[in-house]
């Protein structure tokens, strides 16, 4: 697991002594516009045999297969890209990925198209959304309130007042008040 720094210093310094596998990662180069629609991948590690296209540079807009992948120095050698010697011998010009485009790459090794597989973003499903919050049940989260209930004899004109829960007052009807039917005291 690569862990990021801040300081310049470290930064180098981890790029100098990077193992194998991380220099292979930051040997990555973007790919062209259609490549990358076509594959879904933006980036993947440059190898030999990709053609490119360099973009910025005193070389810029040539074009060339890559001859060979230096990973100790992070550089790339492209066929036909030379230049010529005070002794006469003709040198490649080592060129740095992140200046290139990759215009072309074969995917006949089943390493890389894995890679790529891996590197592809996943498929976003998206769920219809809910036009209303759905209706939680509120009578399991209520406690059961104690109210008071008052019951009117009208022959003795006593006020009586019980204490009694929801559900005691919904099942029992005694708990309702009680009207009854008099002369009138007559």
């Amino acid at each position: 697991m690569q862990v990021k720094v801040k300081n310049p210093r470290k930064q180098r310094k981890r790029l100098y002594n990077a193992p194998a596998h991380i220099r292979h990662k930051l040997m990555a180069a973007p790919l062209t516009k259609e490549l990358a629609e076509k594959h879904g991948v933006k980036t993947i590690p440059i190898r030999k045999g990709d053609t490119v296209r360099i973009q910025r540079g005193d070389n810029k807009g040539f074009e060339g297969k890559i001859s060979r992948v230096d990973l100790k120095n992070y550089r790339i050698y492209i066929e036909g890209l030379t230049r010529e010697k005070v002794d006469g011998t003709n040198i490649f010009l080592p060129v740095h990925p992140s200046k290139v485009m990759i215009k072309t790459f074969s995917l006949n090794d089943k390493k890389r198209k894995a890679v790529i597989e891996r590197k592809k973003p996943l498929e976003k499903v998206t769920a219809p959304k809910p036009t209303q919050k759905p209706v939680l049940n509120v009578k399991a989260k209520l406690k059961p309130k104690i109210f008071v209930v008052e019951e009117v004899e009208e022959t003795t004109k006593s006020v009586v007042k019980k204490t009694a829960t929801k559900k005691n007052a919904e099942s029992k009807p005694s708990a309702k008040p009680k009207i009854l039917e008099t002369d009138g005291g007559q």
